[in-house]
């Protein structure tokens, strides 16, 4: 599952990574991305029958997917809303499955106190509320702008 923006790229990787009879499913907003998504998918040589594609507001669309059906989350969207989020992907996980957020570090700005925006807020608030949940094994890789992920053990 893959929520955001750009999910060409990161489906492609997330493809690769899959086994080969994985699915992806990607939510995204803006129609254009998808087509986008769909041509890349076809130029990586990657079968359509491997994903779905839904156009949508993730949050219109999270709630009506499947309790426990996903093996990983990774959401790369509107930061404000990465808390709501995060609410979807523990009820949409299998436990061992991974959620993950991109942008964790935010351009360096979530590790500064004087940064007040909504979106360093929010990916603090997102920090702050993955470490304190006992259902998940959290872990955060400084790797580019940051990957905040977790595993669910509950």
């Amino acid at each position: 599952m893959e929520v955001g923006t750009g999910t060409g790229v990161s489906g492609i990787w997330l493809l690769r990574g899959m086994r080969p009879d994985g699915m992806l499913t990607s939510v995204d907003a803006e129609p254009e991305h998808q087509r986008l998504a769909k041509q890349a998918y076809a130029e990586a040589g990657l079968s359509h029958s491997r994903v779905r594609l839904i156009t949508g507001r993730a949050l219109d669309v999270l709630p009506r997917l499947t309790d426990a059906g996903y093996d990983l989350v990774f959401c790369d969207a509107a930061k404000p809303e990465y808390t709501d989020y995060l609410t979807e992907a523990l009820r949409l996980l299998r436990v061992g499955g991974i959620l993950a957020f991109d942008n964790a570090l935010w351009h360096e700005r979530v590790a500064d106190p004087t940064q007040r925006d909504p979106e360093t807020v929010a990916i603090r608030e997102l920090g702050k509320l993955i470490r304190e949940d006992d259902r998940l094994v959290p872990m955060l890789l400084p790797v580019g702008d940051g990957l905040l992920a977790a595993v669910k053990r509950s």
